[in-house]
């Protein structure tokens, strides 16, 4: 009975494209993959010192082995390849800032800004400091 009940609903399913989609790991693949571009693009407005170089790198692999995997498999999972080249791309952000904070001076020009604003009797960004100090106490 309930066989005869899910193979109803199964074949209902399949005989819409949309649903058939929707139902389908070419959708909730992609759609649950969209979690890594989105916490990549939400990091960048995190400090650049809390980046770690080593998984960067890992995902930007990833990412570009994916978007061609998603072109390769039959049919192209273009929703897969939307989601990889976002994370590519957000991924290639955060390489560029952690390349310019650990090797391009990133990290000496915000001291000498914070210095200057020092000497002026600026205000400087305390709360980037707690965060920087609670960091380096995890480690």
């Amino acid at each position: 009975m309930a066989a005869a009940f899910i193979k109803a609903a199964n074949a209902k399913i399949r005989s819409n494209p949309w649903t058939d989609y929707f139902c389908s790991t070419h959708f909730w693949g992609p759609a649950s993959n969209f979690t890594i571009p989105l916490a990549a693009i939400a990091d960048t407005q995190k400090s650049p010192d809390l980046i770690s170089g080593k998984m960067t790198c890992a995902l930007i692999v990833y990412a570009f082995t994916f978007m061609r995997f998603s072109l390769a498999v039959i049919p192209p999972n273009r929703l897969l390849f939307g989601c990889h080249t976002i994370n590519a791309t957000a991924q290639s952000v955060q390489g560029y800032r952690f390349m310019d904070w650990h090797y391009w001076g990133g990290k000496e020009k915000k001291l000498l800004a914070e210095k200057e604003a020092a000497a002026k009797g600026q205000p400087v960004l305390v709360v980037e400091k707690v965060q920087n100090e609670n960091h380096l106490e995890k480690k």
